[in-house]
């Protein structure tokens, strides 16, 4: 059937080249210009990271100098020749004043650890304990506001700071932050008589502008970032902002906002740095938090860096608008150019088709005539008028041979006759062997049929058995007969499927689905589940095959049921559910009854060993854990004292049902 219009047009040559031609500049070059535009966004994004990282450290190692050169500055002093001399005299106090406001410290005072007059109790800080001991130290410490009041007068009050509602922040009902994060030094002062004081001081970072303008000023010197960016700094104490040069308004610094939940659940509850883009106060920028830990080793505060993310964005968008507006005018200049260079390629090839449909529809005196052109295109031309040439002459062989090939026919037909009635008596062999095959099929069914209720007869002989107990000698020879007669079933029912299904008595194993011999092995043990008023459930939602004998499968599902039945003399629930898990096919029998031991669950596997004494042979677990292991599975269990037990058969999958 011949092309229709549009199918035809979209494979002619003529398409065909101008989408080769075409491709590159419209397809593939835009699709590797996007990749490299991605590749650059994301290392810029990642330089960006990098570098917010490092003014985050350029800041913390800021504060730490701050921590360190306070202790040293208290140390110093402690060991000042003035000092020793003002020690045990009356201008002790206007001494320790005065250097307070020579050191710019907030407060300062000596102590030996006993409780001050405001009722300050020194020796609950780490650092002023060590000191005490010896050692200066220097550390983060937040103090509550009638402690910075014991400290200093006015403290507190310079210390609060009223909160401000913060999108995206952890909800609180606090209205203000009247705590206060210190710079907490003390350096060891040994007195005249050898007693061992602590020459205490430090400094309030609540509102404390200086400080954050100087790292601020440290981290994002002029020219660090690009023009419109904006780099800040923030000591945040737990999520609040006390010292921020993040502004709310123009001229109105972003003190009393709160950090976002995420962030804070990141940094001060998880402990880790932040390095990401944040939500601050009212913009996008790229930021680095990191936790702030007191000298009791908690996380009590944040150092906060980061510069606006907006102008990278814009450099990002006016790079990509450019690259797409230069590949936009090349492709412009250079697509009639490659549409041009197509046209002499496909023009000469359409030709050639024209002439070739020409030939198709009888005309053998059609030629493309390519004389005075040059190229491959044109000498596969005039090889093609030559071909047609010789195709006219061997048109005009074959029509004379076609008048001896009809003698030919006649002799080959006579051949085929007597090939045919060969055929014939074949097929007729292929039919009996075909119908062979049928009776064996159909044996095969008609025996599994047979052993079905076969297996249900045996099963109710021995629950009658059961149930008769001693009376059942009365019947002893007929139940010996029954059992005769069942095991010569048996005997011509493996005979026949051996006929008709020599493979799987081979030794080959059989491809099963565990669902199906779950629902049977529910049907073989009805009469012992039922006469124990067990209430069952199952599951039977996997339709997967296992590589094992049904009947190894039958025999481990059944025990492990009987099991369950003995294990619930009351009555109880049985569920039987079959599950499709990574790769394996697990076979689970729940029970609600008396559970087993943790010492005995531990050797319920082993040979011989049982609970049931005179009833058991110790034997059935570690037979099914042999036929499951034998099959490349396992066997499991699991259970509770007094709430029941579980077992799991776990066999890797065959394939789908």
């Amino acid at each position: 059937m011949p092309d229709s219009g549009p199918l035809r047009f979209f494979r002619s040559v003529r398409v065909r080249l101008l989408v080769i031609a075409l491709l590159p500049m419209l397809v593939l070059f835009p699709v590797m210009l996007g990749g490299a535009m991605l590749r650059w966004s994301n290392k810029m994004d990642n330089l960006l990271i990098v570098k917010v990282n490092s003014d985050l450290t350029i800041a913390d190692q800021y504060l730490q100098h701050l921590l360190e050169n306070s202790v040293e500055q208290l140390d110093a002093l402690a060991r000042s020749v003035a000092f020793e001399e003002a020690l045990g005299s009356v201008a002790l106090d206007a001494f320790i004043a005065a250097q307070k406001a020579r050191l710019g410290l907030d407060f300062l005072y000596l102590t030996d650890g006993g409780t001050l007059p405001r009722g300050f109790a020194p020796g609950n800080w780490p650092v002023i304990r060590d000191a005490l001991s010896g050692r200066s130290r220097s550390a983060i410490d937040i103090l509550g506001p009638d402690q910075l009041e014991a400290l200093s007068e006015g403290m507190a009050e310079r210390a609060t700071i009223r909160l401000v509602p913060t999108r995206a922040a952890m909800p609180t009902e606090r209205k203000t932050e009247d705590r206060g994060m210190i710079i907490h030094s003390a350096a060891p002062v040994t007195m005249p008589d050898g007693s061992r004081r602590a020459l205490v001081g430090g400094v309030l970072l609540n509102r404390n502008l200086d400080f954050i303008d100087t790292i601020n000023a440290l981290v994002y010197r002029e020219r660090s970032l690009p023009e419109g960016s904006q780099g800040t700094a923030t000591l945040f104490l737990d999520d609040v902002r006390i010292s921020t040069n993040v502004r709310l308004f123009e001229n109105l610094r972003a003190l009393g906002t709160r950090v976002s939940a995420e962030v804070r659940q990141r940094v001060l509850g998880d402990g880790a740095t932040w390095l990401d883009r944040a939500f601050v106060v009212n913009d996008w920028y790229i930021s680095a938090y990191q936790p702030i830990s007191d000298s009791k080793g908690n996380n009590v505060g944040m150092l906060y860096v980061g510069f606006l993310e907006a102008p990278f964005q814009r450099q990002k968008t006016n790079t990509v608008a450019a690259l797409s507006l230069i590949f936009l005018f090349v492709a412009g200049i250079s697509v009639p150019i490659f549409l041009r260079w197509a046209g002499r390629i496909f023009r000469p090839l359409e030709g050639m088709t024209q002439t070739i449909t020409e030939v198709e529809a009888g005309n053998l005196d059609a030629r493309n005539r390519q004389q005075g052109e040059s190229g491959e295109i044109a000498q596969v031309a005039r090889h093609l008028d030559g071909l047609l040439d010789a195709l006219q002459e061997r048109d005009r062989q074959l029509r004379d041979w076609g008048e001896s090939l009809e003698q030919k026919v006649e002799e080959r037909t006579r051949d085929l006759q007597e090939a045919n009635s060969k055929l014939e008596r074949a097929t007729e062999r292929l039919i009996m062997s075909e119908k062979l095959a049928a009776v064996g099929e159909i044996t095969a069914g008609v025996a599994h049929e047979i052993n079905n209720p076969i297996a249900v007869i045996q099963g109710n002989l021995d629950v009658a058995r059961d149930l008769l107990k001693k009376d059942a000698k009365k019947v002893e020879t007929e139940f010996r007969l029954i059992d005769d007669q069942i095991y010569r079933i048996g005997v011509i029912v493996s005979k026949l499927l051996q006929f008709a299904r020599p493979a799987e008595y081979s030794g080959a194993a059989n491809l099963i689905v565990p669902a199906e011999i779950a629902r049977d092995c529910l049907v073989l043990t009805r009469q012992q589940i039922e006469k124990a008023r067990i209430e069952t459930r199952t599951d039977f939602t996997s339709t997967r095959t296992v590589l094992m004998e049904r009947t190894e499968l039958q025999q481990v599902i059944v025990n492990l049921i009987l099991n369950a039945v003995h294990a619930m003399p009351e009555g109880g629930s049985l569920a039987l559910s079959v599950l499709d898990q990574s790769g394996n096919v697990v076979i689970r029998i729940e029970d609600t009854g008396s559970g087993i031991p943790p010492e005995t669950l531990k050797r319920i596997f082993d040979p011989f060993f049982t609970t049931k004494q005179a009833q058991g042979t110790g034997l059935g677990l570690s037979i099914s854990q042999q036929l499951i292991g034998r099959a490349g599975g396992r066997i499991s269990a699991s259970s509770e004292p007094g709430k029941g037990s579980r077992f799991d058969i776990i066999l890797p999958m065959a394939g789908n049902s």
